[in-house]
């Protein structure tokens, strides 16, 4: 724990005017990231009194190690260069909101020459319309399913279009009448792009002209006495009006306005958000989050309106935005908002009327949120917590480790030989750490062996790191001849590093001599402070390194379910890289083994020839007739087709015909059934 006076910067060297400022910890990881009007002002509000601070602000002073700032010329640059470093760097004592689900939204491709309507998720894409987001996917499936018998617009996929293209056939939503079906010609692309656009038109709420002209044009039907088609268009009313029903009218028509609701308490704080378009409630969703610095309700808002306008322009940034309360930098914010959306936003507090009301629903949304939420992490975290307990108890450990790495070799009968290294923190998988390896220094089966190189590898890493850092001196036994240490050293930049951060505890899937392999790794590099231990499968034994004995925890244990949990999502992830790495060396082709050729030549050679038989029998003259392949290019591919050696052919084994490989072979495969790599 670091001492704020040890690293305090000078009052005269912080300039008084606009920035932002990062402070690090003593691994050079960026933990806290804030703007200020005046960078001197806001900096000295931190070397003050600890007694006087804020216990989570006083936290972070103490685990930082060094502050650095950076001058901007207004308060929006500020405003967004701190998004940028907070989704840069993930500081661990800036709030971060974890979106509790990805929800999905309603999306019209209008970017296509066929717009297709279709449930996406993730981030947007230039060129779609999108409406929501909604709770759940099938709530946008059912109204799209009332709206199709009005709008018939593409829903299929490209795949399933191309086919119906082919055949001359639609699907079958094309017999039923709920798609135009452009894939056979039945409407112009003009006339699809049309429905599509009434389709949106509707969606943003301009529904009344259009219901008042499909009325007219039933009324119009019956007095001509085409009956069918007056049933037909009194349906598709009834459809629209259906669909409509299910997002009711919360305010005045063609209003656009975003509604934002806190919950909080002492520990954690939930947001949720109703998106209303065209006065009615399009979409809904909530965040969760730990209050890990010292923020109140305008923070919270303001850092709320980061997150969820950050990446978002137009139309998606709504004309209105309303909020519990104002945040301090309300006239920044508003800046900011009306570069992203283009035009002026309004954001300010509802007083009076329907949005009054529709804010208190939204803020009894928030509260339920937060319950729920904190029902469900209760046990959760008191589990976790017991688990980590008990495996410090079982292994001796001075304090419950916070971060076990788990290590896990795989092959297949010693060949393709892998490792995996996965991370959990606080008893939670953290997939952004996992790493996988490639066994180097050997061929074939040996675990302990390469048990030892993966442990040895990841450590020799993280002096790497310390030693940039200057937290760590090589011994002169660890330098080359020249006095150098041979291992590179990344660059600092405070980006989160791959190996950065060593384990409380490593476990390794294995017993004695797994576990003595990685205890020798250890020592050999110097380290003394990480324990070690092994999950034999067998009896599901922990084995400690100089132990004959292993430790027995109970099968109801805890601490025991969690270590399995490390061990098996270690070989989940070993088992995986291993097959993805066989799949590839058992599909490559002779081409694969030829240096500097890519996969567009590859496909234009084998397009060329029609097949990698008939290109081994090609002279190099010919294959330089390829476009972009040189005539050195053509000797190097000759050269290695020579000396690949051709399979067997194939054999029908029906009529006993060999079977000649003629057809194109995809680029990267090979062309001769049969061939082992």
């Amino acid at each position: 724990m670091a001492d704020p006076s040890s690293y305090r910067p000078q009052p005269g060297q912080i300039p008084d005017s606009p920035g932002v400022y990062r402070f690090r910890d003593e691994h050079r990881r960026v933990i806290y990231v804030g703007k200020a009007k005046s960078l001197r002002q806001r900096l000295a509000n931190y070397f003050q009194d600890i007694a006087g601070l804020h216990p989570r602000t006083a936290t972070m002073v103490t685990t930082a190690a060094s502050v650095e700032w950076t001058v901007v010329s207004t308060e929006v640059e500020a405003l967004q260069l701190e998004y940028s470093w907070i989704k840069e760097y993930d500081p661990r004592f800036n709030v971060k909101y974890r979106d509790d689900k990805s929800y999905p939204s309603l999306a019209v491709t209008l970017n296509e020459e066929y717009p297709r309507v279709q449930v996406m998720r993730g981030p947007k894409k230039k060129g779609v319309r999108y409406f929501g987001p909604y709770a759940h996917a099938w709530a946008i499936r059912e109204t799209v399913d009332l709206m199709l018998r009005v709008f018939p617009v593409r829903t299929c996929s490209a795949g399933v279009f191309k086919r119906s293209a082919q055949i001359g056939r639609p699907c079958l939503l094309g017999y039923i009448g709920k798609c135009s079906a452009p894939c056979v010609g039945r409407v112009t692309p003009e006339e699809h792009r049309e429905l599509a656009e009434d389709f949106c038109d509707f969606m943003a709420g301009r529904t009344g002209a259009y219901l008042s002209r499909l009325e007219r044009q039933m009324h119009d039907a019956a007095e001509e006495m085409e009956y069918e088609r007056a049933a037909r268009l009194r349906d598709d009313i009834g459809a629209l009006r259906r669909a409509m029903e299910k997002n009711a009218v919360v305010l005045a028509d063609a209003t656009d306005a975003d509604l934002i609701a806190v919950a909080e308490d002492e520990l954690e704080a939930a947001v949720q958000i109703f998106h209303v378009r065209g006065g009615r409630v399009r979409g809904q969703r909530g965040w969760v989050t730990d209050k890990v610095e010292a923020v109140d309700t305008a923070g919270l808002v303001e850092h709320a309106l980061q997150q969820l306008y950050g990446e978002e322009t137009g139309e998606s940034v709504p004309k209105e935005v309303l909020v519990p309360v104002v945040p301090e930098d309300a006239a920044t914010l508003g800046q900011w908002l009306a570069g992203r959306r283009g035009s002026q936003v309004s954001l300010r507090v509802p007083q009076r009327g329907d949005k009054k009301a529709l804010m208190e629903t939204v803020h009894r949304n928030a509260q339920q949120s937060l319950a729920l939420h904190k029902t469900k992490r209760a046990a959760d975290l008191t589990t976790r917590s017991r688990a980590l307990e008990e495996i410090a108890e079982a292994l001796d450990l001075d304090s419950a480790p916070l971060r076990i790495e788990c290590f896990d070799i795989s092959h297949l009968q010693g060949e393709d030989v892998v490792a995996s290294m996965v991370v959990f923190e606080d008893g939670l998988a953290r997939k952004s750490e996992y790493r996988r390896f490639q066994i180097k220094s050997f061929q074939g089966q040996d675990d302990v062996r390469s048990m030892h190189e993966v442990v040895s590898r990841r450590f020799r890493r993280y002096l790497q790191e310390k030693l940039k850092t200057g937290e760590w001196e090589p011994q002169d036994a660890e330098r080359d001849a020249s006095g150098e240490v041979p291992a590179e050293v990344a660059a600092d930049d405070g980006r989160p590093k791959r190996f950065a951060y060593p384990p409380q505890l490593v476990v390794v899937d294995g017993g004695q001599p797994q576990v003595a392999a990685a205890q020798r790794a250890l020592q050999e590099l110097g380290i003394d402070d990480v324990a070690v231990c092994g999950l034999a499968k067998r009896l599901e034994e922990v084995w400690l390194p100089g132990e004959d004995d292993p430790v027995v925890l109970p099968r109801t244990s805890e601490g025991l379910y969690l270590l399995q949990r490390v061990r098996d999502e270690a070989h989940r992830f070993a088992i995986q890289y291993q097959r993805s790495k066989r799949g590839k060396r058992l599909k490559a082709g002779p081409l694969d083994e030829v240096p500097g050729l890519g996969e567009s030549r590859k496909q234009a050679l084998v397009k060329h020839f029609g097949s990698v038989k008939k290109l081994r029998q090609a002279t190099i003259d010919q294959i330089c007739e390829v476009p972009g392949i040189g005539r050195k290019t053509a000797e190097t591919v000759a050269a290695a087709l020579a000396q690949a050696v051709p399979a067997a052919p194939a054999v029908n084994t029906a009529t006993g015909e060999i079977i000649e490989d003629e057809t194109p072979a995809p680029a990267g495969t090979s062309s001769e059934r049969g061939t082992a790599p």
